[in-house]
C-alpha cells in the first residue's frame, strides 16, 4: 500500500475496554480500503519537479510507456460544452501524453519514456490517462499507473484551474500553462518508484520481457508466467540462458522498440504542430468564456434594475391617491422608460453572448488532428502501416508475429 497516496481521516478516541481483537479487525478494514482508494489532487500554484540527488544506475531505470489518453466525454451542459468538440479531445488525447512524457524525461528517474497506443503490451511501467475535463480554464485528468507485474501504483484524479493571467505569463516563459499538474503526476510516479527495491525492479523487467514473449509466441512462452486472480503476474520459470528462441524474441523486441520510437517521432511532430494553435485556442476560449460570464452578469443586473424600476412605477400608481399620481407622473414615466431601456439593454447583452458563443464554436470546429501513414522497412521489405496510431501498431504486431513464424518455422498464434 502506498501510504503517501491515501487520505487519512481524524482518529477517534477509542474506549479502553474495547477488545483488542475488534480493534485489529477495524485496522485491517481501514488498510484494505486504503489499497483501493484513489486520491483527488487539487493542484494550485507552482509545483517543483523532483530530481535525484545522485545519478541512478542504468540497471535501476525502468522504462515507461504512456498510453494515448482516453478522450472522455464532453460536458452534458450545453453552455459548458460550448466551443468543445470530440475532434479537440482526440487531439488532446495525443498531445497530453507527450507533455507528460517530456516532463518525466527531465526528472532523471526513468529509462526510456515513450508514448504508445492504447492496449500496447510489454511495457515495464504503464501510465494510463483519461481526460475528464479540459476547456482551457480547467484540466482534470484521471491517471492510473501500474507495472508489468500487474501491481497498481496509484489511480488518482488531478485537477487544476488557470486564469487569463496564467496565459499572459505563459507567453513570456513559453511554457505549459498546466505544467504544475504534470509535475504533480510525475512526482507521484517518482515517489512510488523510490519505494521499490532492486529486486522489485528486476522482477518488473523479467515479467515485462516474458509478457512480450508470451504475446508473440504463446505456445512457447505462455506458460512461463502465471496470472493470479488479482491480475498480478508471477514468474513460474525462466527461459534457459542460451535458449535461441528466447534470444530471437529479444531481438524482435528491440525492433518493436524501434517502431515505437518511430511512432514517437510522429507524436512529437504532431505535438510541435499543435502547440501554437492549441495554446491560442485555449487562451482565446478562456478570454471568450470570461467575457461571456461578465456579459451575462451585466445583462442580469440590467434586467433586475429594469424590472425593479417598472415594478416601482406600478406600485406608485397602485398605492397612491389622485394627488400622488399627479405629482409623481413624471417620475413614473421616467421609471417605466428607464426600466424598459434597462430590460432592452439586458436582452441586447444576451444577444451579444451569442456572438462570443459562435466565436468559441468556430474555434472548436477549425481545430482537428490528422494521422499520417507510417512506412517501415523489415528485412528489406517496405510495409505501409496506415490508419490511426492504434491501428498502425496492431498491424505492426501482426507483422512481427509473421516474421517470427517465417524465421523459426513455428506458429506464433
Amino acid at each position: 500500500m502506498n501510504i503517501a497516496n491515501t487520505k487519512r481521516g481524524p482518529v477517534d478516541t477509542v474506549c479502553p475496554a474495547m477488545p483488542l481483537r475488534f480493534l485489529l479487525l477495524i485496522l485491517l478494514a481501514v488498510v484494505s480500503g486504503c489499497s483501493t482508494t484513489g486520491t483527488s489532487r487539487d493542484v494550485k500554484g507552482s509545483v517543483a519537479s523532483l530530481k535525484p540527488l545522485t545519478e541512478i544506475p542504468e540497471d535501476q531505470l525502468l522504462d515507461v510507456w504512456i498510453e494515448v489518453f482516453d478522450p472522455g466525454e464532453l460536458p452534458e451542459d450545453e453552455e459548458d460544452a460550448s466551443g468543445l468538440s470530440l475532434d479537440i479531445r482526440d487531439a488532446e488525447s495525443r498531445y497530453m501524453p507527450v507533455q507528460l512524457r517530456n516532463t518525466m524525461e527531465k526528472t532523471g528517474y526513468w529509462g526510456a519514456v515513450r508514448v504508445v497506443p492504447q492496449g500496447t503490451g510489454g511495457g515495464e511501467v504503464m501510465v494510463r490517462g483519461a481526460i475528464q475535463a479540459s476547456d482551457g480554464e480547467q484540466l482534470v485528468l484521471r491517471i492510473t499507473a501500474l507495472d508489468a507485474t500487474g501491481r497498481q501504483w496509484f489511480s488518482n484524479t488531478y485537477e487544476s484551474g488557470v486564469s487569463l493571467d496564467s496565459y499572459q505569463d505563459q507567453e513570456q516563459t513559453m511554457g505549459e500553462v498546466f505544467q504544475p499538474l504534470y509535475n504533480t503526476i510525475a512526482n507521484d510516479l517518482v515517489r512510488f518508484r523510490t519505494s521499490l527495491s532492486a529486486s522489485d525492479i528486476l522482477s518488473i523487467r523479467r515479467v515485462a520481457e516474458l509478457r512480450f514473449a508470451g504475446d508473440l509466441v504463446p505456445d512457447a512462452f505462455g506458460a512461463h508466467l502465471k496470472r493470479e486472480d488479482n491480475g498480478h503476474y508471477t514468474v513460474t520459470r525462466l527461459p534457459a540462458v542460451d535458449d535461441p528462441m528466447y534470444r530471437r524474441v529479444k531481438t524482435i523486441r528491440e525492433r518493436d522498440f524501434l517502431l515505437i520510437d518511430t511512432l514517437n517521432g510522429h507524436f512529437d511532430n504532431f505535438y510541435r504542430e499543435m502547440q501554437k494553435p492549441y495554446g491560442d485556442w485555449r487562451r482565446t476560449r478562456t478570454e471568450e468564456a470570461t467575457a461571456l460570464r461578465k456579459i451575462k452578469r451585466d445583462a442580469t443586473r440590467r434586467k433586475v434594475i429594469g424590472v425593479a424600476a417598472i415594478a416601482g412605477a406600478i406600485a406608485i400608481e397602485a398605492l397612491g391617491n389622485g394627488n400622488t399620481r399627479a405629482s409623481t407622473g413624471v417620475l413614473r414615466d421616467v421609471m417605466v422608460v428607464g426600466g424598459a431601456y434597462a430590460l432592452k439593454t439586458g436582452f441586447d447583452k444576451d444577444s451579444e453572448t451569442l456572438i462570443h458563443k459562435d466565436a468559441i464554436e468556430e474555434l472548436g470546429e477549425s481545430f482537428s488532428s490528422e494521422t499520417r501513414p507510417l512506412v517501415v522497412d523489415v528485412e528489406g521489405e517496405t510495409h505501409e502501416l496506415s490508419g490511426s496510431a492504434e491501428v498502425q501498431y496492431t498491424k505492426w504486431r501482426a507483422l512481427l508475429r509473421r516474421l517470427y513464424s517465417a524465421e523459426t518455422g513455428l506458429d506464433s498464434n
